[in-house]
């Protein structure tokens, strides 16, 4: 068992009107097995948490913490984050231009088990994966995302998640642009990673219709960069009937 634990977490940002603060004191904590969802309207920091967690240079952490299994997250480096085993999928996902899916994921493997996994073993894993994530073998000898639909980039995060195993999965709007099928395809992939391992993971997503497929244990509400209200999956199903406007107004006249 393992936990990733946030306390009372600030971050700033720096913007053309000069610092500003996103996350306002974000206390959660992440049990391994445990699936938390974060929820909120645009703006209230969601994407920011996951960014912060996994190191993204552009967010400043002006105080809180970070931890896992004790160890203190904010003063490793990103890769020393990724080796430790925190995944994030990115809601973007960045274009390699020269380097080959099949390559990117061996050398990201090599670096976060330290060691080269054994080539017979890794590319049966490999097609399995894909053929799993309804993805051509074609793709393993493309480059990095270059020409990539977005819900195609979208599986391919998934399938390095499947891969690379993490403790802790952080999920950035995984669901944003996918079709039903896809969006049901790459909601089965997180469910075998994380039966496979028993990882944690932290969904980010605006709308309840990705937790139809992968079921919360925890819904958390972020609004101004604080969590506005904790529940449980019946909080999703509010939201679905109620939206945001209650918690935007309660966070304006806070």
């Amino acid at each position: 068992m393992s936990t990733l634990e946030i306390k009372d977490l600030h971050v700033t940002v720096e913007t053309e009107q000069g610092t500003k603060e996103i996350l306002r004191g974000v206390t959660l904590t992440i049990e391994s097995g445990q699936t938390h969802a974060i929820m909120g309207p645009n703006g209230s920091g969601k994407s920011t948490l996951a960014y912060s967690i996994a190191g993204h240079p552009k967010y400043t952490v002006t105080s809180g913490t970070v931890t896992l299994d004790g160890e203190d997250v904010l003063a490793m480096s990103v890769d020393e984050r990724a080796r430790a085993g925190v995944f994030l999928a990115m809601q973007y996902p960045v274009e390699v231009p020269g380097v080959t899916v099949s390559n990117f994921l061996r050398t990201a493997k090599t670096a976060v088990d330290g060691q080269a996994p054994k080539l017979r073993t890794w590319v049966k894993d490999v097609k399995e994966a894909m053929a799993d994530l309804r993805m051509d073998p074609v793709f393993a000898e493309r480059n990095v995302n270059e020409g990539f639909s977005g819900g195609e980039k979208k599986r391919h995060e998934i399938l390095q998640m499947e891969l690379l195993q993490p403790k802790f999965a952080v999920l950035d709007e995984t669901d944003s642009g996918l079709d039903v099928d896809a969006l049901r395809v790459v909601s089965e992939g997180v469910n075998r990673a994380k039966d496979k391992t028993g990882a944690g993971v932290l969904l980010i997503t605006h709308y309840t219709r990705i937790l139809r497929y992968i079921q919360p244990d925890f819904v958390h509400v972020f609004v101004d960069g604080r969590i506005a209200e904790e529940g449980g999956p019946e909080l999703a199903e509010r939201l679905e009937a109620e939206g945001y406007d209650r918690f935007t107004a309660a966070g304006a006249g806070a």
